[in-house]
């Protein structure tokens, strides 16, 4: 492989910049959910707004050259429209010059589940067609502030999770949890994403932009004939669907034919089916984690049944029940990639593990370590058989909130010092696999040998 790929990190603004009620930004839905028992609250998260320069060395001194972060629209619009908030595109100005700075590629996500308060009270979040509207202003203020330093761009982080049973909470959305208004949201934002991209094609020539999925390898349960349908249709439903409108073909019939059945009809009009049957990609973006088993139940595919959903009793777990599952991750680009023939990204991967600093203040997390080195193998693996890959971002690598705001688990290579409810000092301190991703990273893939008798000194 002689191809320089892309290595670094990936966040969201919400589970990283805190800062969220300081210089000027507005609230998102984040920013009102009070801590639990075994939950933060949002309001510092890592403090990535006042120590992004620290991170960014830290990425640099790992081997990074490549960052996906999220704009907060709060932070720009504190309304999600009308007056712009100067200082807020002032604190990216900055964070993009410190990437400038150290040589890290910026990749901009313009969403990641924070919808602005005030839209997701007044109209109820992306359920609306107005919302669509102001989603498009605030993408065109990012897009023609940073399109001559920023190449490479999605807009909806994880977009499949919007036909998931949460998708009305990642929305900002209030109505009731039903496939109506699933699948509405689904819409909506599948036309902002359309809108974008050709926004982006149609003034800046230069620009790449890609649909990204949270890609979960689906397993049948067993070699039933009714396992193999199952696990079809929900691949067909939870991936391909995507995969076919971000490449210009539209919505599959079999799913529209899944629509009329169930007597979802969708409020559309002709211009905004034009803009989704025409979304051109330049590359597919994903995360991966770990795969899926699906057992048949005598129910077909609904976004709110869950219960087909079944252990897969040959591989191993982490203690949030997160299968692992490298061979998966292969299994995945081949798919993605021979679907579409378009370079897949790897924007997301990484294990949450449960760790507290020890005295020596070296967390030896060689079950991570494990867990990367496997998983890089079975990119380069897929690599080699013919799948083109822009390369490999790492989730949290970081410590940063996990997506329901749970500190306890770490995905980082980085230790953040914090939990839950104690915000400590919030030092930065490097973990045993550092040393690891460092190697993989400045080796651009080709050492990927764990090196178990070397002992790895911090010096954080």
């Amino acid at each position: 492989m002689d191809k320089q790929l892309m290595w670094g990190n990936s966040t969201s603004s919400m589970q990283t910049e805190g800062a969220f009620d300081i210089d000027g930004k507005g609230k998102s839905v984040y920013d009102i959910r009070e801590a639990s028992e075994n939950q933060s609250d949002w309001k510092v998260a890592i403090d990535e707004y006042h120590r992004y320069e620290e991170d960014i060395k830290l990425m640099k001194e790992m081997g990074a050259n490549s960052y996906r972060f999220q704009i907060s629209w709060s932070r720009v619009l504190p309304k999600g429209y009308e007056k712009v908030n100067h200082k807020g595109l002032e604190f990216y100005d900055k964070l993009i010059a410190c990437l400038e700075k150290y040589k890290i590629e910026p990749i901009i996500c313009l969403y990641h589940f924070d919808m602005p308060l005030y839209l997701s009270k007044k109209y109820n979040g992306f359920s609306s067609k107005e919302v669509i509207d102001y989603f498009f202003e605030f993408s065109k203020i990012i897009i023609d502030r940073y399109h001559k330093r920023v190449k490479y761009w999605l807009t909806f982080n994880e977009h499949n999770l919007y036909s998931s049973d949460f998708a009305l909470t990642i929305a900002g959305s209030k109505l009731e949890v039903s496939p109506k208004n699933i699948h509405q949201v689904q819409y909506n934002t599948l036309v902002c994403h359309g809108l974008v991209a050709k926004y982006i094609h149609d003034n800046y020539k230069d620009l790449k932009i890609g649909g990204m999925l949270a890609y979960t390898t689906y397993y049948p349960y067993s070699s039933k004939a009714e396992d193999n349908y199952i696990r079809n249709i929900y691949n067909d439903f939870d991936y391909n669907l995507y995969l076919d409108i971000f490449t210009q073909k539209g919505y599959m019939n079999t799913f529209k034919a899944y629509l009329a059945n169930n007597n979802i009809n969708l409020e559309k009009t002709d211009q905004e089916e034009e803009i989704i049957n025409n979304i051109k990609s330049d590359f597919i973006a994903f995360s991966y984690y770990r795969s899926a088993t699906l057992k048949y139940q005598g129910k077909d595919y609904s976004p709110l049944n869950t219960d087909v959903f079944v252990d897969n009793k040959y591989l191993d777990r982490n203690e949030w029940n997160w299968e692992i599952d490298p061979k998966g991750l292969e299994i995945a680009m081949l798919e993605i990639y021979n679907k579409t023939n378009l370079p897949v990204f790897i924007v997301e991967n990484g294990i949450g593990l449960r760790e507290e600093l020890p005295k020596n203040e070296f967390i030896e997390d060689d079950i991570r370590i494990k867990y990367l080195k496997d998983h890089f193998d079975s990119m380069i693996n897929a690599i080699d058989k013919g799948v083109e890959c822009m390369g490999y971002l790492g989730w949290g690598f970081i410590d940063i909130l996990s997506s329901s705001g749970n500190m306890d688990k770490r995905y980082g290579v980085v230790y953040v010092n914090r939990d839950n409810h104690d915000l400590k000092d919030l030092r930065r301190i490097k973990k045993k696999s550092f040393a690891y991703v460092k190697q993989v990273f400045e080796s651009n893939g080709k050492d990927r040998e764990i090196k178990w008798q070397k002992k790895i000194k911090n010096h954080s």
